[in-house]
């Protein structure tokens, strides 16, 4: 099981360190039903979420740290849009046993599908390779964002880590690998104060969380060096693919029963 669980951490490290994603949306399916086919037991969504949100903050982390040296993370950008997104996270949660849980997810896959059909908006890049001290960006629009979707993701419980790059990207004019650079940074925003809350409640299951995260780590650094040599279209391809899957994925929640 152990042995598992590290190469599901390494495949979801590496598309994290590639794609500039907290990598949750893959590893939740993953852990769910990948163990069952091997003969172990399943998971429960409680072990699951505990266990994901670890790998998820390490992932980011070790991926952060390879797109830091390479001079794409924009730490004023990352400040700016981490700072507002986890305040406007915390509100959205401390107040989401007030509003209606289907009619919020509604809103959000609502939000993801327009992140989505950015992606497939045609984008050209002076500097495709441009490095995060040569960017400028929106400061009133880039806290307008980070609110909107912190709090919406706080109130239906979903980071929506995948809706920043889309946002970023189209709205806010970021260039493609600074823009995977920052998100994974602001990721941990949100990882940090979910990680911080399963640990104190005693919901992380260690052993399987320290496998997962010994894949991961490793996984992340050859993402992210990976990264840095695909073409900045190419990857904007793949995130759209990641997109467009969580937002399915989304609606079809958010439509059931």
């Amino acid at each position: 099981m152990s042995a598992l669980l590290f190469l599901i951490g390494l495949a979801g490290g590496f598309f994290s360190g590639l794609l500039g994603l907290g990598g949750a949306i893959l590893m939740v399916p993953l852990l769910l039903f990948v163990p069952p086919l091997f003969g172990f037991p399943a998971l429960d969504m409680k072990q699951v979420a505990a266990i994901t949100i670890v790998q998820v903050f390490f992932a980011a982390l070790s991926g952060m740290l390879v797109h830091w040296r390479n001079r794409f993370v924009h730490k004023d950008l990352v400040l700016t849009m981490g700072g507002a997104s986890a305040l406007a996270a915390l509100a959205g949660g401390l107040l989401s046993d007030l509003v209606n849980a289907r009619a919020l997810l509604l809103l959000f896959a609502s939000i993801a599908t327009v992140a989505g059909v950015l992606m497939f908006l045609p984008r050209r890049e002076d500097d495709p390779d441009a490095t995060a001290d040569s960017v400028r960006f929106n400061r009133p629009l880039a806290v307008a964002i980070a609110l909107a979707v912190g709090l919406v993701g706080g109130l239906v419980g979903a980071p929506g880590a995948f809706i920043y790059v889309p946002l970023m990207m189209y709205v806010l004019k970021i260039p493609t690998r600074v823009t995977l650079g920052s998100t994974l940074a602001i990721v941990l925003f949100t990882a940090t104060f979910g990680m911080v809350g399963k640990v104190a409640t005693g919901q992380v299951d260690w052993p399987l969380a320290l496998a997962l995260v010994l894949g991961s780590v490793p996984g992340a650094q050859a993402g992210g060096y990976l990264s840095k040599r695909v073409r900045a279209g190419a990857l904007r391809w793949m995130v759209a693919a990641v997109v467009w899957a969580s937002v399915l994925q989304m609606w079809r929640h958010a439509l059931s029963g």
